[in-house]
């Protein structure tokens, strides 16, 4: 279903487009949204430097102890204390070096529609672009990729030009669904093997695409590194109305009457279900969630950037 209202036309939500495809020109020009938010973030060694990161993770530099628990890296063992206090210590350690921001793009079909103002994917896009230029003025490297074995990961690279790259793979893979679309679990298997510790992931997902993932993945994710999740939806499946609506599927028409009760409770456990249960599971594993509708503006996730997290080992 094609989007039914024009692109954003406010000055912050960049050129105007027709809210099915995502155009790079666009995606250039939310770097305003971005610009001027925050300054960028200084490391010891100044901006372009090495940075100093905020999370607790394998690293160079000493931070403090604590106890032992069964999931800590036993070669991080904190002997003297262990010996002082005859209760187990691990050391933890503060990861200094240019951050990497990994954007996960999944690519399911389900994100290729929308009803108000885009098309979930191409809020995906942009959601994309607002994470990438947030990582450029923090001075971060920033990479992307997708769930597929065709395409090689976009590498890591910083300033304008890491950007930039990121951009235009997000306009290629959200102008239509990518026949090569492996899931997400093959994503963030890819994923996995890029990140370092003290990393960035923003993950762009439907929320069915969230649902096929084991929660016992998101707490080795967010252990140690910063995850976030956007998940994109669109107003017509959160809150559909009690009528009969028309759909075009495979070139044929089909009616779906969500005045009937069985049918609207079907929608509910297709729809509505999984974007709940995701925000209900995902804070207690460690991820900072957000559900991004179709016709919110693209930036309004930003408040999850930065906010303070438990150490870990």
């Amino acid at each position: 279903m094609a989007a039914t209202e024009p692109g954003d036309r406010s000055a912050a939500a960049g050129p105007a487009t027709d809210g099915v495809t995502p155009s790079l020109r666009e995606l250039v020009g939310l770097r305003a949204v971005v610009t001027g938010r925050h300054a960028a973030r200084h490391g010891r060694h100044g901006v372009a430097g090495h940075a100093l990161s905020p999370l607790r993770g394998r690293g160079m530099e000493y931070a403090e102890s604590r106890e032992y628990t069964h999931s800590d890296d036993a070669r991080h063992i904190d002997w003297r204390l262990t010996a002082r206090t005859g209760r187990a210590h691990t050391k933890l350690f503060q990861a200094e070096r240019e951050r990497l921001t990994l954007i996960v793009a999944d690519t399911a079909p389900a994100l290729y529609f929308g009803t108000r103002v885009r098309f979930k994917s191409v809020q995906a896009a942009r959601a994309g672009a607002i994470a990438a230029w947030s990582a450029i003025r923090d001075g971060d490297r920033v990479a992307t990729l997708r769930g597929t074995t065709r395409e090689a990961p976009i590498t890591p690279a910083a300033g304008a030009r890491g950007a930039l790259r990121v951009l235009d793979a997000l306009v290629r893979w959200y102008a239509a669904a990518p026949a090569d679309d492996l899931g997400l679990a093959v994503a963030l298997d890819h994923a996995q093997r890029l990140l370092r510790p003290g990393s960035r992931l923003v993950v762009l997902a439907d929320p069915q695409s969230i649902a096929s993932i084991p929660d016992r993945r998101w707490p080795a994710l967010a252990q140690h590194h910063e995850v976030i999740v956007l998940l994109m939806t669109d107003p017509l499946e959160v809150s559909p109305p009690a009528a009969a609506l028309p759909f075009l599927s495979g070139g044929r028409r089909v009616e779906l009457d969500l005045a009937s009760a069985a049918q609207h409770q079907r929608w509910q456990r297709e729809f509505v279900q999984p974007v709940q249960a995701a925000i209900d599971m995902l804070p207690s594993r460690g991820v900072r969630i957000q559900a991004l509708a179709s016709d919110a503006p693209s930036e309004s996730w930003l408040s999850l950037l930065g906010r303070s997290r438990p150490l870990v080992a």
